[in-house]
């Protein structure tokens, strides 16, 4: 639009001036005239047919005056032109130096992405033309993005060395106490031993999850399947899990069918029956829901009545390791990726994972699952 604009300026320009000028011309050419001539142009002008004299007078001054007025018309147009490509050369020059100016910004910024600062910014200019604005903006929301997965990178990092950590070190302090004969080599320590291997191995598996997750890889095949019998047979399952921390399961399992991986699934659910059993106890009360809603997308909804989630709802999920109670957490066993996991496996779906505190206490998870 601005070059087509520039170039209709630049024709307007031309054309205008040389219009102007050619009237100039015709003003100063009809006053130089002698009497018998001009009265013979303006005869012409009205449409009188004059005198052959004074036409033949008229036509040889204007042989005469011919070639000089082409070359003054000639010049005026050449005049005209370079002095429209001039206002137009300094009118590009400014459009230039308002593109190139955040360009340079951001060329400078993306020199600080390459070498690792994720935290550079472009200012963004209200005179910059709008695709520069919409350029500097995706750009500054593509560094704050980075910085965003560095810091969650290298909290990881912490978490997955904090997590491994303490089995790892129980681990090498028995073997090696084994070993120097320390320790006897009785049945009770390596039934010890085998849960903190048990616990490094539900580690890695959750990580290995949740990179599924990132590569869009983690449902691998679908299946029709009835939610609310997946749902049943993993309740079934952890009755000793609830029995152990005296949790009253109430179940209102309704036939929800969907195209679904049923152990994708099952893992979901079986993280919230764990989730419920290391913070939902001292309720002594755990209901279990699925339907079908309106939408034809599938619920699974976890009810309790324990102490709910604490405030900053959006961290529960979104950060993973994340915990309410470090210490209560740690005593429990619990890594924190659990509800990390079922997003994962709920998004993975084309569904979301649902939370919020209860009225009267307590808290609701719910799965949500969309047909293909």
């Amino acid at each position: 639009m601005i070059i087509t604009v520039m170039l209709l300026l630049s024709v307007g320009m031309t054309y205008f001036g040389v219009t102007w000028y050619s009237a100039y011309l015709e003003q100063g050419i009809t006053e130089g005239l002698p009497a018998r001539a001009l009265a013979a142009y303006h005869d012409l002008d009205k449409g009188v047919l004059p005198d052959q004299g004074s036409l033949k007078l008229l036509l040889d001054h204007l042989n005469l005056l011919q070639e000089p007025t082409d070359f003054k018309v000639q010049m005026s147009i050449l005049v005209c032109g370079l002095l429209s490509a001039l206002v137009c050369a300094v009118i590009g020059i400014f459009l230039a130096r308002r593109i190139a100016g955040p360009l340079a910004d951001l060329t400078s910024a993306a020199a600080g992405l390459k070498s690792g600062d994720f935290s550079v910014s472009v200012a963004a200019s209200n005179h910059s033309a709008r695709e520069v604005s919409s350029l500097v903006d995706t750009f500054n929301a593509l560094a704050t993005s980075l910085d965003s997965m560095e810091k969650r990178l290298r909290f990881n990092n912490m978490a997955v060395a904090h997590e491994l950590r303490t089995p790892l070190t129980i681990l090498q302090g028995s073997l090696q106490g084994m070993l120097d004969g320390v320790f006897p080599m009785d049945r009770k320590i390596i039934s010890d031993l085998l849960l903190q291997v048990e616990g490094l191995g539900r580690i890695v598996e959750d990580l290995r999850t949740l990179s599924l997750a990132i590569g869009q890889k983690l449902v691998m095949e679908r299946q029709w399947i009835n939610v609310s019998q997946v749902v049943e047979a993993v309740l079934t399952s952890a009755k000793p899990m609830l029995g152990a921390s005296k949790l009253e399961l109430e179940t209102g399992l309704q036939s929800a069918f969907i195209s679904a991986d049923s152990p994708r699934i099952r893992q979901a659910v079986l993280a919230l029956l764990e989730n419920a059993c290391r913070y939902a106890a001292d309720g002594n009360w755990l209901r279990c829901e699925t339907e079908t809603l309106p939408d034809e997308s599938v619920v699974i909804r976890f009810l309790d009545r324990g102490p709910g989630f604490p405030h900053g709802l959006d961290a529960v999920a979104t950060n993973p390791f994340w915990r309410g109670d470090p210490s209560r957490s740690r005593a429990t066993g619990g890594t924190g990726l659990g509800l990390s996991v079922v997003q994962a496996i709920a998004l993975a779906h084309g569904g979301s994972l649902e939370f919020a505190n209860r009225e009267g206490g307590g808290a609701m998870v719910a799965i949500h699952l969309r047909p293909e």
